[in-house]
């Protein structure tokens, strides 16, 4: 159970789990009665939205069969309506036109359907009922000089004329039927039928709430008066269905509905403003509705008590057990550990029965180990306190010791006898320490000595640096001045080869050009030979279908040598003819009359002949004038042949000379592409040029810069060294002071003189003569420091350069040492025996001016923050400092740098010792 839900439930709830069973099975009870009420009121539901739509269907079906009755009296009025004769003044035209109609309709008479011809006044024209001037009964009489077109009126009863008849009319003032006259056609409502059943009424109610079509005729006519609300939404809606009653008006005339309430459907009929309704007792309409309410009622209290007994089955139980181990739970806080929680369950209340046994059992143990370690817990304390006063009394006594120790007296030592292993070792490593202070504070008497003396040495040797320093600054001086000449000299050559180089670069581009015109000619000359050597295949060609056009017409002077032949042949023939065909005429003038037939065929012969003849005459002058135009042919052919030989040799002339062009154009291309590319590489090599005199003339800018440079460290450098020279004499005064300060402390060691050689180095400097300077060839200044004093590393190699600013493999001025030396601003060297100390991790202990101690985080600063410290702002180290790096070997200084130019003490504050194993 959530916090939230617990602060909301009773605590008495949340204590009782019989109680709270009860109420889960309450609410699981009333769960389920819930569901069942609202399923079934779900079917319910179902069901009657299921029986409104039936209903309103029927209703629907009923308006259609009601609108198809008034559609069908429509068109017949209208089609009666339909006829001259009724715009006549002659009514007994119309009386006769409206009885022969009316026998059509098998009509006529009371009861039955008729037709009037009426003024909109209401007065009778013609009637198939009435006599004209019969007045007619119903409202609609009054209404007819109102509406127009075709309309059906309301439901009426007839006079006395109709005995009484329900009946519709259908007026109309359509057709042929003249303006102030109306045809009406009126019909008794008994001629439509609705079908009913013995639980279902249905009713047509017009517009006035008149019941205008029923099943039984009792209903006719009569107003509806059955919920006035239902003709309300009936008429304001299409169609539905709703549930009314109970049964108070019409519908009381039927048993079935008396006092019920019913379900009615309703549904407008199309094309009037009449309504249909179909009613049926509620019993009815659901059906078994009823029958699914009671089922589900009885289904849901059924299972509201099965759920109720079988929670109260298992819940009894399940709460008897929990209130049994309850109570023995509450007799093992009581502190009965022998309460009996055996149980025959195997179930989870079984298991928590038998959990609760193991936790009886485990707390007995527990309980019995408590007290046991509860009796050694006193006997440790009691060891404990003896101890403890033991450790105090030794603190005591190390404190005294170490008091006396502060207080100057370094022979004062602690007893380490004692019971604890750790006071035993405090002891034992203070004395130790002590041992090593006493001999390192007799050390540092004699070493103070000898730094007051190397001190003044070094403020004589200062002098002479800082007079070689002044000469030094001369020199650059004139160095820089060089310099600043040499490179407006290269500034100018720059220039000179930058104009050289585009020059040389036109040149280059010029070239290229000519070489891509020598190129496009040998190309052009190539393709000149390409075309002459086609030129010259084609001429070949061209001769050798002259030749073959002059054999052709060889042999067409051959072929029309054999014509001509034919031709003779054919004009013998024709005269041959001709003489047969005069022969014929002879003989047919000597023969009779008879023979006029063979005189007609000779002299048609005759006529052929002569055609022949003519015909051969005139293909043989055709011929000659072929022959004649075929030898101009041949000779101009064979001249065409003649010429095309001669064009052929000039044009092999001139692919010859195109050959030699190309060749020469190749030659001049290649030599052409041979300048441009030697004037690429002179471009390429001038710019090579000009770049590299740019560097040049920037390193000589440089040089002249550095050289400035240079001189104005000069100048810093004498500074600093009349600044050196000062310090010095302080230095002695200070090492005068410290020797003053260590005779406070009582020792008993004895100064070893070889400790003394250890931590002294007289640092000696070469004379200025010895320090060279080659300004002309860029070499570095080199100072000579000849003296081995300087090297406290015996492994450095004594003959490495020592350069100034530079970088060297051993011991370098200003540069990096190969061991694990820390660089000063100014270029003093930290002795390697010290770096390697450090380096290695060894204890450094560290004392100020008066001998205290200083802290851990004073004595463990590394190389780094050293060589940091020692750097003063103009780059050049104390010269205390300096003399320490080079005469101890063994000490590192922790002081804040010494910054000679602010006038700060150039005397450390404070010594470091190291006190490694091999010391």
């Amino acid at each position: 159970m959530s916090p939230r839900i617990r602060a909301i439930v009773p605590k008495f709830i949340r204590r009782s789990y019989s109680l709270k069973f009860a109420i889960i099975l309450l609410v699981i009870g009333i769960s389920v009665g819930a569901i069942g009420v609202v399923g079934t009121a779900q079917i319910e539901d179902g069901v009657q939205s299921n029986v409104y739509e039936n209903y309103e269907t029927l209703a629907l079906q009923q308006s259609e069969a009601v609108q198809e009755f008034h559609e069908d009296n429509r068109r017949t009025v209208q089609s009666i309506a339909r006829y001259s004769g009724l715009d006549s003044a002659d009514q007994s035209e119309a009386q006769a036109y409206i009885d022969s109609e009316v026998a059509d309709l098998d009509g006529g008479g009371a009861g039955e359907v008729n037709v009037h011809y009426l003024e909109t006044n209401g007065d009778v024209i013609a009637s198939s009922l009435v006599d004209q001037g019969t007045e007619l009964e119903g409202d609609w009489v009054d209404e007819l000089d109102q509406r127009s077109d075709t309309y059906v009126t309301n439901a009426y009863e007839s006079g006395e004329y109709d005995d009484s008849t329900a009946r519709v009319a259908y007026v109309t003032d359509s057709g042929d039927v003249p303006d102030g006259r109306v045809l009406v056609y009126t019909v008794p409502v008994s001629d439509y039928s609705i079908s009913s059943t013995d639980s279902i009424r249905t009713m047509v109610v017009d517009s006035s709430g008149t019941i205008a079509f029923g099943e039984t005729r009792s209903g006719l006519l009569k107003d509806y008066d059955e919920a006035d609300q239902l003709l309300t939404d009936a008429g304001s809606m299409e169609s539905g269905g709703m549930e009314a009653g109970p049964a108070e008006g019409v519908l009381t005339t039927d048993d079935a509905f008396a006092g019920e309430t019913y379900v009615v459907g309703y549904a407008s009929v199309p094309g009037t403003d009449w309504v249909t309704l179909v009613h049926t007792p509620t019993e009815q309409a659901y059906g078994f509705v009823e029958d699914v309410r009671l089922y589900g009622t009885l289904a849901t209290v059924g299972a509201v008590l099965l759920i109720g007994l079988v929670g109260a089955v298992f819940g009894w139980n399940t709460s008897r057990s929990i209130d049994r181990l309850t109570t023995k739970a509450a007799r093992m806080e009581e502190g009965d550990l022998n309460v009996d929680l055996d149980s025959p369950r195997i179930d989870s209340i079984g298991r928590l029965y038998d959990g609760f046994d193991s936790m009886r059992d485990s707390l007995q143990t527990q309980i019995e180990e408590t007290t046991q370690a509860r009796e050694e817990a006193e006997e440790a304390r009691a060891e404990a306190e003896r101890l403890n006063a033991h450790l105090e009394a030794k603190a005591d006594e190390y404190s005294d010791v170490m008091q006396t120790a502060a207080d100057g007296d370094l022979t004062a030592r602690m007893d380490p006898e004692s019971e604890n292993e750790a006071m035993t070792a405090i002891a034992t490593e203070f004395n130790d320490m002590i041992a090593e202070i006493e001999a390192t504070t007799a050390e540092v008497k004699s070493f103070a000595t000898e730094v007051a003396t190397a001190s003044e040495e070094v403020t004589a040797s200062s002098e002479e640096v800082r007079s070689a320093s002044g000469q030094v600054a001369e020199s650059i001086q004139e160095i820089s001045e060089g310099a600043d000449r040499q490179n407006d000299s290269l500034q100018s050559v720059t220039q000179e080869m930058n104009g050289l180089s585009t020059t040389i670069e036109e040149i280059a581009a010029s070239s290229n050009q000519v070489a891509e015109l020598a190129e496009r000619t040998a190309r052009t000359g190539e393709r000149g030979r390409e075309a002459a050597q086609e030129a010259i295949e084609g001429m070949q060609e061209i001769e050798t279908d002259s030749e073959s056009a002059v054999e052709e017409i060889e042999r067409l002077e051959a072929e029309m040598e054999q014509i001509d032949d034919l031709l003779e042949f054919i004009t013998e023939v024709a005269e041959q003819t001709n003489m047969l065909a005069l022969n014929a005429n002879i003989e047919a003038s000597r023969s009779s009359s008879s023979n006029e037939g063979f005189s007609a065929v000779a002299g048609e012969v005759k006529e052929l002949a002569e055609d022949t003849r003519e015909a051969a005459a005139d293909i043989e002058d055709r011929l000659e004038q072929i022959k004649e135009q075929t030898d101009r042919t041949a000779t101009e052919v064979q001249r065409t042949s003649d010429r095309v030989s001669e064009h052929t040799d000039s044009v092999e002339r001139a692919a010859d000379a195109l050959d030699e062009i190309a060749d020469y154009a190749t030659e001049t291309n290649t030599g052409v592409q041979e300048i441009s590319n030697a004037s690429d590489e002179q471009a390429a090599s001038t710019q090579q040029v000009v770049a590299m005199v740019d560097d040049v003339a920037a390193i000589a800018e440089q040089t002249s810069s550095e050289s400035e440079t240079v001189a104005a460290a000069a100048e810093e450098q004498t500074t600093a060294l009349t600044e050196v020279s000062r310090s010095a004499g302080e230095l002695a005064n200070r090492a005068s002071h410290l020797s003053e300060t260590l005779d406070s402390f009582e020792t008993d060691a004895d100064v070893d003189p070889g400790a003394a050689a250890d931590l002294e180095s007289e640092p000696e400097f070469d004379s200025v003569s010895d320090a060279d300077f080659d300004a002309a060839d860029g070499d570095a200044l080199e100072t000579d420091l000849s003296n081995e004093a300087w090297e406290s590393d015996e492994d450095d190699d004594s003959d490495a350069e020592t350069v100034i600013g530079g970088t060297d493999s051993e011991d370098v001025i200003g540069g990096t040492d190969d061991g694990a030396a820390s660089d000063d601003a100014a270029g003093f060297e930290l002795a390697d025996d010290a770096d390697d100390d450090i380096a290695e991790g060894d204890e450094v202990i560290s004392f100020d001016e008066s001998g205290v101690e200083l802290n851990e985080s004073d004595a463990e600063s590394g190389p780094s923050e050293s060589s940091t410290d020692a750097e003063d702002t103009d780059g050049t180290d104390s010269v205390d400092d300096a003399i320490e790096d080079a005469e101890s070997g063994d000490v590192q200084d922790d002081s804040e740098a010494v910054e000679t130019d602010d006038g700060t003490d150039p005397l450390s504050d404070s010594f470091q010792f190291d006190r490694s194993n091999d010391e």
